[in-house]
């Protein structure tokens, strides 16, 4: 067996250190020697640190495993995952399994599963537009708020058997595109030739687009033994708030999104060469949605909690070049609220972010992005991410 890498993942909390620092420091009466080496304790502090192992074994031309294993500081288990791939010329199949999962819902926060174990086909993206995937995922144990006090466990977290099928149908249709050319890549100087390509492949062309998904999803959900519910069915974590711990064994249910995309620039210039705007609507849920227009239209009132899945949600990206391969991005979700009283867009997830493209890896940047409703932000290196 061949290892095909390994790579080791370190982290620290310093916001963690300074609040504790802070609050010692704060909490002194007169600054003595004693006060500093207390201030120095807090590096010791297990929960400020966490450190991870993953490593990628590939088994064969088109199979691969990849194993890794999580401890942080202030959590007695350590997390580990093992997932399986394998490739098929039109289809992928992918066996994960979890101890505990970690998950985030559609609101930011953090959800730990005990276990989980999952099992999915899905197929490649096909030049008809047409997509679609199938698969089992089993979940043992309770769930646990990993950065919330009180919070109401997602029902779609809840120990239990689920088989989740869906498919989709994407189309896009280019307004406008101005293709690249050889002397966008070429340029002539005095000292002859030289090539300069984008610092973003897929931001090398000025365009406007619109694009369109619709599709469906059905899932059946099976007992997990005494004390199990049925969870009304949503996205993978997309939490239910119709209020009762109920949920049906099997359901349907259609969605659909619309984009716009506007760019202006070819990202290949130092400066005023990208700006980009991204706008796509999502309706998560037609039924929902069909069922709180419907209140509307009757004038209804209802005791129960809204149905979160009615809302329709808009993503909004802003991207603006800076200076060379640096880019500024702003990514923001605003959930349309239909309940009376309360319409309009309600702020969702925010999050700002510099961006600074790496040529030779084509696609690749290094990100880092902060997110003031979450109070989170990292430093990462992104593969084809967009």
């Amino acid at each position: 067996m061949i290892i095909k890498w390994v790579g080791l993942i370190g982290q620290f909390r310093p916001k963690k250190l300074i609040s504790s620092i802070k609050a010692e420091v704060c909490a002194a009466e007169e600054w003595e020697l004693p006060l500093l080496k207390d201030a120095a304790k807090h590096f010791l502090d297990k929960s400020l640190y966490a450190i991870g192992l993953c490593s990628m074994i590939p088994l064969t031309s088109s199979s691969s495993l990849l194993l890794s294993s999580e401890k942080h500081g202030e959590r007695k288990r350590r997390q580990t995952k093992a997932v399986f791939l394998h490739e098929f010329p039109d289809h992928d199949i992918t066996l994960e399994a979890a101890w505990p999962q970690l998950f985030i819902d559609h609101k930011g926060k953090y959800w730990e599963v005990p276990e989980s174990i999952s099992v999915d086909c899905s197929s490649l993206i096909s030049d008809s537009g047409l997509r679609y995937r199938f698969g089992i995922h089993k979940n043992s144990g309770l769930p646990q708020s990993v950065d919330s006090v009180n919070a109401q466990n997602p029902i779609a977290l809840l120990p239990g058997l689920c088989a989740k099928a869906a498919f989709s149908y994407q189309k896009s249709k280019d307004l406008w595109r101005q293709k690249e050319t050889k002397e966008d890549v070429i340029i002539e100087t005095e000292k002859g030739q030289f090539w300069r390509p984008s610092y973003d492949i897929r931001l090398r062309e000025p365009h406007a687009t619109i694009s369109g998904i619709i599709g469906g999803t059905c899932m059946a959900w099976a007992s997990a033994g005494s004390g199990s519910l049925f969870v009304k069915p949503t996205q993978d974590v997309e939490r239910s708030s119709l209020g009762a711990h109920n949920r049906v064994r099997f359901r349907a249910d259609l969605f659909g999104s619309v984009c716009y995309t506007f760019q202006h620039g070819k990202f290949r210039n130092l400066f005023g060469d990208l700006t980009r705007v991204d706008a796509r609507l999502d309706i998560l849920s037609a039924s929902a949605l069909a069922q709180k227009a419907s209140n509307l239209f009757r004038s209804a009132q209802s005791n129960r909690p809204s149905n979160e899945l009615s809302s329709p949600k808009i993503n909004l990206i802003y991207q603006q070049q800076v200076a060379g391969p640096i880019v500024f991005r702003v990514d923001s979700k605003f959930s349309l609220d239909l309940s009376p009283g309360r319409h309009g867009p309600h702020l969702e997830d925010l999050i700002y972010s510099l961006n600074y493209s790496l040529r030779i890896l084509i696609s690749g940047k290094v990100v880092a992005w902060y997110s003031p409703r979450r109070k989170e932000g990292m430093v990462e290196l992104r593969l084809f991410e967009f």
